[in-house]
């Protein structure tokens, strides 16, 4: 199971990505670099607020996950 400081990370690294991608569309669509910016930055901050519970609800969840056997008794068993 990841760490509630993991899945933190790799939500702020997901939405600094999405973050510049959504400056560029909406500096695209409107002409203007604030208005892109300011709905690229509420965008950000509802999507990195449902990707982090999206993940922790994931991980608590066992569906289609394989369990790691440690080397040793892989080892052991051959």
């Amino acid at each position: 199971m990841d760490s509630a400081s993991r899945i933190f990370t790799k939500s702020v690294t997901w939405q600094v990505m999405g973050l510049v991608s959504m400056t560029l569309i909406g500096f695209v669509f409107t002409g203007s670099v604030t208005v892109g910016g300011s709905i690229a930055i509420v965008s950000s901050i509802l999507g990195f607020i449902f990707y982090f519970l999206h993940e922790l609800v994931w991980s608590n969840i066992k569906w289609g996950r394989k369990i790691a056997v440690p080397e040793a008794q892989q080892e052991s068993q051959t």
